[in-house]
């Protein structure tokens, strides 16, 4: 029954489009469309197709690793650490996780007290390696401990690089 109301409806809503109202908007149409022509670019002219030829089969490849080997047997320089020394405990932990708490001092013989993850104090002097990269500590005052490290660059040489330890900041205020 609804169905047939609103079809009876839709005539007569449809009517209302189709009057003398709209003939000002059919007249400004009609007024706006005056010589206006369309116009359409040509199509850009298409070129022929010319293929490419890959001659780069007698070049190397740089994804074989023979080429880093060369590099590597050039650019030996003979620093390698020395791993048939027994490892000391402090060798375990990166060295960002060790921090120095303090010094004692015996004569001119000078000694940092670090503090290990595990909760242990530790002593080290000149000589005494701490860290994963091979560092063997070379100078201690009473702020910071110097340390020379041995690590492998990207060329798979083993290079120096010098490292410092500071005081903790919560034992510099004491």
């Amino acid at each position: 029954m609804k169905r047939w109301i609103l079809l009876s409806l839709l005539p007569v809503a449809l009517t209302g489009c189709f009057g003398e109202e709209n003939s000002d908007l059919k007249a400004w149409m009609a007024e706006q469309s005056e010589g206006l022509r369309g116009r359409v670019e040509p199509l850009p002219e298409v070129k022929p197709y010319q293929p490419f030829t890959y001659d780069a089969f007698g070049l190397p490849d740089p994804f074989r690793p023979s080429k880093m080997e060369l590099a590597k047997k050039a650019g030996n320089s003979g620093l390698a650490p020395n791993t048939n020394r027994v490892k000391e405990v402090l060798e375990n932990y990166d060295l960002e996780k060790l921090r120095m708490v303090g010094t004692l001092q015996q004569g001119k013989t000078i000694q940092a007290l670090i503090k290990a993850p595990d909760g242990n104090l530790y002593r080290v002097k000149n000589g005494s390696y701490m860290g994963q990269d091979f560092g063997m500590v070379m100078n201690i005052t009473e702020t910071e401990i110097t340390l020379k490290e041995i690590v492998e660059d990207s060329g798979g040489d083993w290079v120096e690089r010098t490292t410092t330890l500071g005081l903790d900041d919560a034992e510099q205020k004491k």
